[in-house]
């Protein structure tokens, strides 16, 4: 795993970079928002293909448990990917609603996550 920080007028964004899966399970994810504190850095663009496929089945609970640890800890992520390919109303409804806030984005590339984290 590489990060990447991203830093436009003062405002310090992490990206992630990795072929490989970096959150499994909730302690990843909040593993890898420590290391990122540990920067100074509140603001996480992570890949939909960094993170494990039960993130995605909302009945597993991890999008929750994530979601409400970067809310405590005031940590912004974007995850970019394509999203379309899913057919959960439910994640779609969540998808949608995570977009209208300001701590949690679903977006379909790089340069629309560094502008929802900015």
């Amino acid at each position: 795993m590489n990060v990447v920080v991203h830093n436009k007028n003062g405002n310090k964004i992490a990206e992630i970079i990795s072929d490989d899966v970096i959150i499994n399970n909730l302690q990843d994810a909040l593993d890898l928002m420590a290391n990122i504190s540990y920067q100074e850095i509140n603001k996480i663009i992570i890949k939909e293909n960094n993170i494990t496929t039960d993130f995605y089945k909302l009945k597993s609970g991890l999008a929750g448990e994530i979601l409400q640890k970067c809310v405590n800890y005031k940590i912004k992520i974007a995850i970019v990917g394509d999203f379309e390919k899913y057919e959960s109303e439910s994640l779609k409804a969540f998808i949608v609603e995570s977009n209208r806030g300001n701590q949690f984005f679903f977006v379909p590339d790089i340069s629309e996550a560094k502008e929802k984290l900015k």
